[in-house]
């Protein structure tokens, strides 16, 4: 196969790839979403990932209907990744994609619920261990040995825990700690049974050994001449005594016996250069002939005993991958408090639903559009309705709403548990979220009717999360153009939010659309707006300007301000703008 068959690999980059790894493992490497892989050949990370989101879920990425709807998505992965317990696992993480059925998401998220439930069974200690031993994974650079050492590592922590574990339970680990042994003494990664192995040090004394005084051999060859001054320097008178010299010299410095060196000596030589020359050559080629036959001869051994391991090998390299993906997304949803969600054919409803990208102290909120069974606390969702019209309160939380249903129907699309108490989460062949766009010019509102209306006309089924139409026309307009989107989703079988403040301007609304509202309550007594973020249902949302009104004669910074904002107030309302600043409990 050709490496530019595959999206977003040009001319450039296939050229990289096959320099640095050959067509056919770039290949592999592609196929199996390998992203250390193409980042150790010289790709940015960045590239290689949505290389590889194309290569191994193009479908899926059609799912990611607007540009917007995209960058959810991403955050989604990236705040997942950043749980990831090695690397190689955050690289996995950033190739999801959502699936093609909901079986595969419900396999996935088995698997997930197996992992947490071990995760969050496992004590302080346990857990430490864990993310120790894939730390040092990772730090090892990965490859065999770390793997098996891992793998030994973690199958001593989790061995009884079952789930995820259950992949290191039936590893041989007496075959496995040969394996670490002999992993240890190869240099490298092992392959195929033709090529020789490269032996490292340690791995035998009498090699070692060899290769010691081999090295010494040759540095005395190099300098032969000085060796022929020291022995010329102890003052010895006869050919014989000078050559018992240089044997004992030789012998001294390189640790060779004397009896080996008067081996391969010659037994005749022109003058004592040539003695010394010939000894030195003939005890370096002699040595690294053994050193060739020891190391060949531990090689074998070493084959052996890879060979006879190599499947358990293999075991360990896989499940200690699989287990860190798994117990990664287990971190996840443990540490965000996720939860599964039920994947029904139709609908979108969330119960205690939070956004994952806010901080602090978050207000659930309880919505649903489509038929659905979803129940809150305080009020119930309707069921049935198959678009909301959503209005209310500036700073009010509309849009972080859409936000967090986009995620939660991204999230469940991938087989990933959610962020609320309860959810119901359809199959949508296209999501579409657009953020409010603050231009106001032709090529922004064609653009937004590019990329919200096509998604309808389709035989899939599309999430609609559209936020402010009256940010790209004029107010007018706006709900015209709102009106024929609201009736369109609804003739087409979608589900919609639509977030407005041109709701009383609408025409009647079709029967299975309703208005849902947020209220801004009044001010704190830091002046800060106090907003009921749970949307009441089937009831227009007030703007209240009269809090903001307040808030501003309030922080006035002078007497004329004040009296300039005043003379707001009284075009929204004097009375309410004291009333509120009383209960602020602010005074002039």
């Amino acid at each position: 196969m050709r490496l530019q068959e595959y999206w977003g690999v040009g001319p450039k980059t296939a050229d990289l790839l096959e320099a640095e790894l050959g067509v056919e493992r770039a290949v592999r490497a592609i196929e199996s979403a390998d992203v250390s892989t193409l980042v150790d050949a010289g790709l940015p990370r960045g590239r290689a990932t949505r290389i590889l989101r194309r290569a191994t879920g193009a479908a899926g990425l059609d799912t990611l209907g607007t540009g917007d709807a995209r960058d959810v998505y991403g955050d989604l992965l990236e705040l997942a990744a950043g749980d990831a317990l090695t690397g190689g696992a955050a690289d996995r993480i950033r190739v999801l994609t959502p699936l093609s059925s909901h079986e595969a998401a419900a396999e996935r998220l088995d698997r997930i619920d197996q992992a947490r439930e071990v995760w969050t069974g496992l004590d302080d200690d346990g857990r430490e261990s864990v993310i120790d031993a894939f730390a040092g994974y990772d730090d090892a650079g990965g490859g065999r040995r770390a793997a098996v050492e891992a793998a030994l590592e973690l199958r001593a922590v989790g061995s009884s825990e079952g789930g995820p574990f259950e992949r290191l339970a039936d590893l041989d680990a007496d075959g496995l700690e040969d394996a670490v042994d002999a992993l240890a003494a190869v240099e490298g990664e092992f392959g195929d049974e033709d090529e020789p192995l490269s032996v490292g040090e340690g791995a035998d004394e009498r090699l070692d050994e060899l290769r010691t005084q081999l090295a010494a051999a040759r540095r005395l060859n190099d300098a032969a001449l000085d060796v022929l001054e020291t022995v010329r320097g102890q003052g010895v008178r006869s050919l014989e005594a000078f050559q018992s010299a240089v044997i004992s010299y030789v012998a001294e410095e390189t640790g060779v016996t004397a009896g080996e060196i008067r081996s391969v000596a010659p037994d005749e030589a022109r003058d004592e250069t040539d003695f010394v020359s010939a000894t030195l050559r003939a005890l370096v080629a002699d040595l690294e002939g053994q050193v060739a036959d020891r190391e060949a001869a531990v090689a074998a051994d070493l084959r052996e005993t890879l060979d006879d391991a190599g499947e358990g090998i293999e075991a360990a390299v896989d499940a200690v991958d699989e287990l860190a993906f798994d117990l990664s997304l287990a971190r996840f949803a443990a540490k965000h408090d996720l939860t599964r969600p039920e994947l029904v054919e139709d609908g979108l409803a969330v119960r205690g639903a939070r956004n994952l990208f806010l901080d602090g102290d978050v207000q659930p909120v309880t919505y649903g559009v489509g038929t659905h069974s979803v129940a809150g606390d305080d009020a119930d969702p309707p069921s049935g309705d198959r678009v909301a019209v959503l209005t209310g309160a500036n700073s009010g939380g509309k849009t972080t709403l859409l936000e967090t249903l986009c995620g939660v129907a991204l999230l469940a699309s991938m087989g990933l548990p959610v962020p609320a108490e309860d959810a119901e989460v359809g199959r949508f062949d296209t999501v579409v979220f657009h953020r409010r766009h603050a231009s106001f010019n032709a090529g922004v509102l064609e653009s937004t009717l590019r990329s919200v209306v096509p998604p309808l006309t389709g035989e899939g089924r599309a999430l609609m999360l559209v936020d402010e139409f009256e940010a790209i026309t004029e107010p007018g307009r706006a709900a015209d153009l709102l009106n024929g989107l609201v009736d369109l989703t609804v003739d087409r079988g979608a589900l919609g939010v639509f977030v407005t403040h041109l709701a009383e301007d609408l025409s009647p609304l079709p029967g299975a659309a309703r208005v849902d509202g947020i209220f801004a309550e009044g001010l704190t007594d830091e002046l800060d707006l106090r907003v009921d973020y749970q949307p009441r249902f089937g009831t227009v949302g007030r703007s209240t300007p009269e809090f903001i009104v307040s808030r501003l004669v309030a922080n006035a910074g002078d007497r004329d301000e004040r009296a300039a904002f005043r003379s707001i107030a009284a075009a929204v309302g004097e009375e309410a703008v004291q009333r509120t600043l009383s209960d602020a409990e602010w005074s002039p």
